[in-house]
């Protein structure tokens, strides 16, 4: 119940201009987004990286219906790709793309623009010696999120796939895309969606994740394991081995700001972590979903704001 208030508050305009008016909100949300600017995104990748993390970099604005919001998305994107690339750091970061923030609910020709868009982005990354994860969002963009990862593979065969284990859907999907040299991140899943198409309890969703899992370490690509559960990471660190993986086989992702320690300590025993570190001033709806996702997380958000009052 608290899930759906909190993910229902994140598409609530009221209720967002009620958070970003509060002055204590903004400190506590840097726990989640390092800050609003390339600069920003670009000083936490190379922190992150002087503890041996990998990241991802994702530029916040999704659920675009401006067309000059899109353009000036992907002008963010290819600004701060050229600067890691300059500055040694592309080896340890890529980016991560919501096709809807680059033109795909445009009302006309929105899936090409989205993909015109994305290309002008994957260019970017091949320059930069990087790689594109697209990202994955409700289940209404699956579809077209995967049909425009298609197109991307002709001349991009590194663009990374999310698939989330709680869309009844996402074990067949993990089948077709364990494929060799398919990057594919699986992740449990942060919309609300409903029953007829994604698993409501969360015992479900665990044992969804854990199949699916199982499909992406038996094939031939290169799993992403995006989960702060411990279960789930140990799970999948034993399933990697008894797939013969190495550490260079598959890598653990999590969030920028949520088990900071478990990160560093996986990094220091060898394994590959990449963070997904958001940046941006559209931040509202991104740290909504990090509050619905873990109880704790909201616990967090008063405590600090009680102790900044």
């Amino acid at each position: 119940m608290l899930r759906s208030a909190l993910l229902a508050a994140g598409r609530s305009p009221s209720v967002r201009r009620l958070v970003e008016a509060n002055p204590l909100t903004k400190p506590v949300v840097r726990r989640f987004v390092p800050g609003t600017s390339p600069e920003d995104a670009v000083r936490a990748t190379r922190e992150l990286s002087g503890h041996g993390l990998f990241v991802t970099l994702d530029r916040l604005g999704e659920d675009t219906l401006d067309a000059g919001q899109a353009t000036a998305t992907v002008r963010d994107y290819r600004q701060v790709l050229g600067v890691l690339a300059e500055q040694g750091l592309a080896e340890r970061a890529e980016v991560s793309v919501k096709l809807s923030a680059v033109g795909q609910f445009l009302p006309s020709d929105g899936e090409k623009i989205a993909l015109d868009n994305a290309r002008l982005i994957c260019e970017a990354a091949s320059a930069a010696g990087t790689t594109v994860t697209l990202d994955m969002e409700d289940h209404t963009t699956t579809d077209s999120t995967l049909g425009i990862l298609r197109d991307l593979r002709v001349d991009f065969p590194w663009v990374g796939a999310v698939l989330q284990a709680y869309l009844r859907r996402t074990e067949q999907d993990c089948r077709d895309l364990a494929t060799a040299g398919s990057r594919v991140r699986l992740c449990k899943g942060a919309y609300d969606e409903p029953e007829s198409v994604a698993y409501q309890d969360k015992s479900e969703v665990d044992r969804s994740y854990v199949r699916c899992l199982k499909v992406l370490m038996q094939g031939e690509g290169y799993p992403m394991v995006a989960s702060h559960d411990p279960r789930m990471v140990a799970i999948a660190g034993e399933l990697a081995a008894r797939n013969g993986r190495t550490n260079a086989d598959f890598e653990y992702q999590m969030l920028y700001g949520i088990r900071p320690d478990e990160q560093r300590r996986i990094a220091a025993a060898g394994g590959r972590l990449r963070v997904y570190t958001a940046y941006g001033d559209e931040w509202y709806g991104y740290f909504m979903r990090r509050l619905a996702e873990r109880p704790a997380n909201v616990a967090f958000f008063l405590r600090s704001l009680a102790t900044q009052g």
